[in-house]
């Protein structure tokens, strides 16, 4: 490919420098061109370097753009029949001197207007003529994500490493306690709540990895949103129930979302295990349901221990705990929220925040609403419905 590139541009380098000699002489003889029957393989080689997706210079021997094709354009790297980034001028004045290709990635951050990327450059001198070929490619997004899989192997080994050192440190205190019918007891309940955590800290990095992989969804499945409501609930009744939590639910009925019905119950579920976990006894959970422009908002609040300012930016960060504390005791994992991000940027939505430290929090997951639900008629309400300790699913104490 690189090798065809060059070609054409080499052919296009020619053809502009033939282009303007024939020009000129036929100013000067004042002889009208004759009418070509198909364009010239000049023609056609700045043609296929205009619709090529990988951006194309060449340079004449005093760093004037010659040729440029629209994506290095777009790319922001020619301004006035220049190559306004420095290290790029550099690059292409090493491999005319030195008469062999150079290559090199090369930050353009510090153009006007312009958002810092990274370039892959590829240089090489054309023949002899002092003229340069630049092939250049955005890998701005390419560093991004090495970053982030660096991050992301980093933060994983760091969340393993401590279930697993626990457990190993456990079998240590049994195998001492062997003559100690109580302290195994002890141990042995600690041991499977490491093993819990653990096993649940693997099965959400599964999850995570899932959806970070952008498989399709069905988008053409109508999920009805109290489906997803009530299954969330059911999921997470147990849970409420030993935290000495009531769950409530009210709002819109009848409306629906594109997508995964699975997905959408791991999000709800997830916002509800973290209300719950961060709420005290007999405090309430409330999930409320609302149509509003378009989307379906499905909003989880809590009369929890709130989130301070500085960490509402960061809560929806992988292994990110505001409370990291109270998220050991609980067996959090840190990326209960991410994976509602994930879900819900799937969608075609998004989730947001809204906390007072000391007075709960509200997540609320947005979601577009179904092509045939989009209507604003009028709301159709539910009444509340409540699970938790003492109370039925039809909220009756």
């Amino acid at each position: 490919m690189l090798a065809v590139t060059l070609a054409l541009l080499v052919g296009a380098a020619v053809g502009v420098l033939v282009a303007r000699r024939l020009a000129a002489r036929r100013l000067t003889a004042a002889v009208p061109p004759a009418p070509a029957a198909e364009p010239a393989p000049p023609v056609l080689a700045r043609r296929v370097l205009e619709v090529m997706s990988t951006a194309a210079v060449v340079l004449d021997p005093a760093d004037e753009v010659v040729l440029a094709n629209s994506a290095a354009r777009r790319m922001g790297v020619v301004r006035g029949g220049r190559v306004v980034v420095d290290d790029l001028r550099r690059l292409a004045r090493a491999a005319r001197r030195d008469g062999e290709p150079h290559t090199r990635v090369v930050d353009t951050r510090g153009r006007l207007g312009r958002e810092p990327i990274a370039v892959s450059a590829r240089v090489a001198p054309l023949m002899e003529s002092g003229y340069v070929a630049l092939l250049l490619e955005d890998v701005t997004e390419t560093r991004r994500l090495e970053a982030v899989r660096r991050d992301f192997v980093a933060n994983v080994s760091h969340e393993l490493k401590t279930p697993i050192g626990a457990l190993t440190l456990l079998a240590e205190a049994v195998q001492d306690a062997a003559d100690d019918p109580e302290a195994i007891r002890r141990f042995a309940g600690r041991m499977q709540h490491e093993g819990i955590r653990l096993g649940r800290l693997v099965a959400e990095l599964i999850e995570l990895s899932r959806l970070q992989g952008a498989e399709p969804l069905p988008s053409d499945t109508v999920v009805e949103v109290d489906d997803v409501v009530v299954e969330a609930m059911d999921r997470t009744r147990l849970a409420a129930e030993s935290a000495g939590i009531v769950v409530v639910t009210g709002g819109e009925r009848g409306l629906a979302v594109c997508g995964s019905e699975a997905q959408l119950v791991t999000a709800l579920a997830n916002l509800i295990d973290n209300a719950v976990a961060y709420s005290s006894p007999g405090t309430r959970v409330a999930v409320g349901i609302r149509r509003r422009e378009g989307h379906v908002e499905v909003s989880v609040s809590d009369q929890g221990i709130g989130i301070p300012e500085t960490d509402l930016e960061r809560v929806f960060e992988r292994f990110y705990r505001s409370d990291p504390a109270r998220s050991r005791s609980t067996g959090g994992t840190g990326l209960g929220l991410a994976i509602v991000k994930h879900i819900a940027t799937n969608h075609g939505g998004g989730v947001s925040v809204w906390s007072v430290e000391g007075s709960g929090s509200t997540f609320t997951l947005r979601l577009p609403a179904a092509a045939d639900d989009t209507d604003d008629s009028g709301p159709h309400t539910v009444d509340s419905v409540a699970v938790g300790p003492g109370v039925d699913e039809r909220g009756t104490p």
